[in-house]
């Protein structure tokens, strides 16, 4: 449904995308994963014609998004990271203006939005500028989705939500994956990740790696130790310094230790740490998240450019 080929995107000085490649299957829900500025927002722009590419070609469902660029908006849902929604109107008439425009009304596809929309509907009077963060979210969602599209484009839907709001929100992505609608969505929050069926991990414009949330985990090459200190920052300063360091990164109260494979075990790194005056100290091996990954990959990526 979605095909992007060597798209690369230059800002002066400054490269936003760098020969990006990824194809999105029909039905399928892909994130787009990365940090901001990674270059997530210039390639949604990109397939949702509102920015031209340098060079390289996308296709929405075999319409190429620059040459058939009002085909594209009519397959296509989309959801800006800003929320772009009319402030002075109310959540019921943003939502007719958007069903007018591409010629539909609200009862015609009221299904693919009566999850979302029940939970505004007794707000329908109020402005869209009143509303909470969460309730703009399923506005915007509600709007992007009135006229059924074929291809969902959401850019960081969650940014800046609480909890409860974020977990609601990719419940009801679900439901639409569900309903054959094709989804790509991008994120900064690495926990989002494992909501998808597959990812793309993605840093100052280059993709580095895409594979199921899992697969991407068990392949993870090094090796990972949970270490639980009551001084994290001093403990860390230690690690940074054991020869088989490739990483140590904090997690909370817990710090994620990478090691070189094979090299060290539990006992091993709790001697190092003993003999640098580090007692109390818990080692065990642990499995890796999306951010290990991310953190490793990255890392490399850093050793290759210099």
């Amino acid at each position: 449904m979605i095909e992007v080929k060597d798209i690369h995107k230059q800002y002066g000085d400054i490269t936003a995308l760098e020969k990006i490649s990824l194809s999105v299957r029909k039905g399928e829900l892909f994130g787009l994963i990365g940090p901001d500025g990674a270059g997530k927002t210039s390639l949604m722009r990109i397939l949702m014609s509102l920015l031209l590419p340098d060079s390289g070609s996308a296709t929405m469902n075999q319409l190429d998004v620059v040459k058939e660029y009002k085909k594209v908006r009519l397959i296509t849902g989309y959801m800006p990271g800003r929320f772009s929604l009319y402030p002075d109107l109310t959540v019921e008439e943003n939502l007719k203006f958007f069903a007018t425009v591409f010629g539909t009304t609200i009862q015609e596809n009221y299904y693919l939005i009566k999850d979302i929309y029940q939970q505004i509907e007794p707000f329908k009077t109020r402005r869209a500028g009143k509303l909470s963060g969460g309730m703009k979210q399923k506005l915007a969602l509600s709007c992007a989705l009135i006229h059924k599209p074929e291809i969902l484009i959401l850019d960081e839907p969650t940014t800046g939500v609480d909890a409860v709001s974020r977990k609601e929100f990719w419940e009801m992505l679900k439901r639409l994956k569900n309903m054959g609608i094709t989804i790509l969505v991008s994120t900064p929050y690495m926990d989002e990740a494992s909501m998808c069926d597959r990812i793309a991990l993605i840093q100052q414009g280059q993709l580095m790696s895409v594979a199921t949330p899992r697969a991407m985990i068990e392949s993870f090459p090094e090796d990972l130790w949970a270490v639980r200190t009551r001084k994290i920052y001093d403990t860390s300063k230690q690690l940074e310094k054991l020869p088989s360091m490739l990483s140590v990164n904090s997690f909370g109260q817990v710090l994620h230790l990478v090691t070189a494979k094979g090299v060290d075990t539990p006992e091993s790194i709790q001697k190092y740490l003993a003999e640098k005056g580090e007692l109390e100290i818990s080692v065990e091996p642990s499995e890796a998240t999306i951010e290990d990954v991310f953190i490793l990959l990255m890392n490399h990526h850093k050793h290759h450019i210099q």
